[in-house]
């Protein structure tokens, strides 16, 4: 396998690997409730507050944070019978998206180096 090839099948296995979060992190909702997330402090908010900040309803944040916690983007504490949710800052999940952009600006950069180095000839 020419290295093309094998650096497009490991951007696919990176791909397919990242997918889950991807699909957590593009819907524009769940964009606004990591946002509102990140504006409370460190401690983390109640669903009633993220209601409040996005103006959707309490079943509605339930559900987006069940798949934001479900792919590690989020994690919620127990305080006695109260839950409180916060952006998850275990680096892994976050190093593993920041390492795949920077591997695709990688591919974008080789592939336009090639083609100007083409051009030249």
């Amino acid at each position: 396998m020419d290295k093309c090839k094998q650096r497009m099948f490991k951007l696919a296995e990176r791909f397919k690997s990242s997918r889950s979060a991807f699909i957590a992190l593009g819907d524009e909702t769940r964009q606004l409730i990591i946002i509102a997330l990140l504006e409370s402090d460190h401690n983390g908010i109640r669903v009633g507050e993220i209601t409040e900040k996005t103006h959707l309803s309490r079943p509605a944040v339930s559900h987006h944070l069940r798949i934001l916690k479900n792919v590690g983007i989020i994690n919620m504490r127990r305080e006695g019978t109260k839950n409180y949710y916060y952006v998850n800052s275990d680096e892994t999940q976050w190093r593993e998206l920041k390492d795949l952009m920077n591997y695709i600006y990688e591919i974008v950069q080789d592939v336009n180096c090639s083609k100007n180095e083409e051009e030249n000839f």
